[in-house]
């Protein structure tokens, strides 16, 4: 038999058909719907006279919209409340489940997924949101979707795709204590830059990999769209399948036997071959964080921010430039005890169970230390768990209490200041170490400063009231 990679082998079980050299028609097994866009989605198939072709694998949550201050019931803005509305009208009228606000499985959409069981090994998942690559974590094939594409899945169930290239990235050696799959997928990025993996579907593996949790593959997954590529995967293993055992969608009882013995086979193949392999020491990899306005423009916390004539090139040279501007940094600078305005933990690139107990573990440990245990006075720091169970779990272990007890808001689960579509942003001039996966001008309100980074760093910075190596505390 050939050899066969993990995308091929999810790839080819879902062709419904083969429309042109490359391009297939594909089942899609799971469709998750958020609040910005989601009614308008379905009501356009409506009135094409469609209906929805199987509302049973369509999953629906508020997430984008809906504001996270504690005792929330909708969206801060009437526009916010009036897409809550007509969201939760439209999945009733069409079936489909929808988490809604306050609901028990409500939160980020990438958070829930994977935490509910809806996403499982092998299956194909789609949404409306380019961050869906996330879901990749569990071996599944797991990519963002446009407007009309989404209706298109509504309608039909499947979806029409080119099938992309092939991309093995290689994480060697063992990570230091304290490095975080935050920093491995920022330092890539770093290394090779937000292109490299255009028109090709990434399957992450090296020594590093496996060894971590599966929160944390659920990160390094997150950020494969700043790479360029839409597909990002992790080969499940025995880790994938205990972590989802017992999920409230994940196969029981016999179904449970038959989904193992299925998702067994699913790892890439011994003698399979990649259309293309790079590769990252991550041994003496340093917490990282962003300088600039795109995620590859990332430095160890102990660097300094690049001088753009020093830059490879005049294209460089002149983005380099512009960054600069923007984050009001100069060159040669060091990135440490530049002062900041904001902290924020949330987003579905790190607000899970594990990313709160790594930012309260840096917490504790300070307070222990009697070394500044509160959040600097200029500094406004909030933590936003990624879904309602993040939060109960959270709140049942005191780390509500340990986030609270340092000067944090601790708030309800939602989207957030990750983007701001919910109007909560920052203000113009603010400085934010932010746990969220993109830095782009404007991201988190007009005029906002973005670092990316881990949770760690974030609460470390916290406490300094400027970007600090969270292994000094």
């Amino acid at each position: 038999m050939v050899a066969r990679t993990l995308f091929d082998k999810v790839w080819d079980e879902h062709v419904v058909a083969s429309l042109a050299p490359g391009i297939d028609l594909l089942h899609v097994d799971r469709h998750l719907q958020h609040d910005l866009g989601g009614a308008d989605a379905i009501a356009a198939v409506r009135a094409r006279g469609l209906a929805v072709r199987n509302p049973g694998l369509t999953f629906a949550t508020v997430d984008h919209v809906v504001e996270s201050r504690p005792g929330r019931t909708g969206g801060i803005a009437p526009w916010a409340e009036d897409l809550i509305v007509a969201f939760r009208k439209r999945s009733r009228e069409n079936r489909i489940r929808l988490f809604d606000v306050n609901d028990r499985g409500q939160g980020i959409v990438h958070v829930i997924g994977p935490e509910l069981g809806l996403t499982l090994p092998g299956l194909t998942v789609v949404c409306g949101d380019s961050h869906t690559c996330t879901h990749g974590a569990l071996g599944a094939i797991a990519f963002g979707i446009g407007a009309t594409e989404i209706q298109h899945v509504l309608a039909t169930q499947t979806i029409v795709q080119k099938r992309p290239a092939t991309l093995r990235v290689a994480f060697l050696g063992r990570p230091p204590a304290g490095i975080t799959a935050k920093d491995m997928i920022l330092a890539l990025l770093g290394r090779y830059g937000v292109a490299v993996g255009i028109g090709h579907a990434i399957e992450y593996a090296g020594d590093a990999v496996p060894a971590l949790d599966m929160e944390s593959r659920l990160t390094l997954c997150n950020l494969t769209i700043e790479l360029g590529a839409k597909v990002g995967m992790v080969a499940p293993d025995e880790c994938t399948f205990e972590w989802l055992r017992g999920r409230e969608f994940a196969p029981a009882g016999a179904g449970w036997d038959a989904a193992l013995a299925y998702w067994r086979g699913l790892g890439t193949d011994t003698g399979s071959r990649f259309d293309r392999e790079i590769s990252l020491d991550v041994s003496g990899l340093r917490p990282q964080v962003s300088w600039g306005i795109s995620p590859d423009q990332v430095i160890g916390v102990d660097g300094h921010v690049p001088d753009p004539g020093h830059a490879p090139d005049a294209a460089t040279s002149q983005a380099w430039e512009r960054a600069l501007d923007y984050m009001d940094l100069r060159p040669r600078a060091p990135i440490a005890g530049t002062r900041i305005n904001r902290v924020f933990i949330g987003s579905c690139a790190n607000s899970r169970i594990g990313d709160l107990r790594a930012a309260a573990a840096v917490l504790a440990r300070s307070a222990g230390a009697g070394c500044g245990p509160r959040v600097a006075p200029h500094v406004k720091a909030w933590v936003v768990p990624g879904s309602q169970q993040v939060r109960r779990e959270a709140e049942s272990e005191g780390l509500d209490g340990i986030f609270r007890a340092a000067g944090f808001e601790w708030r309800e689960p939602g989207c957030s200041m990750c983007v701001g579509a919910n109007g909560e942003i920052g203000a113009a001039g603010e400085r934010v170490m932010s746990t969220t996966n993109r830095n782009f001008i404007g991201r988190q309100g007009p005029g906002v400063r973005t670092h990316l980074c881990s949770p760690a760093s974030a609460a470390a910075s916290a406490l300094a009231g400027e970007i600090t190596d969270p292994l000094s505390v």
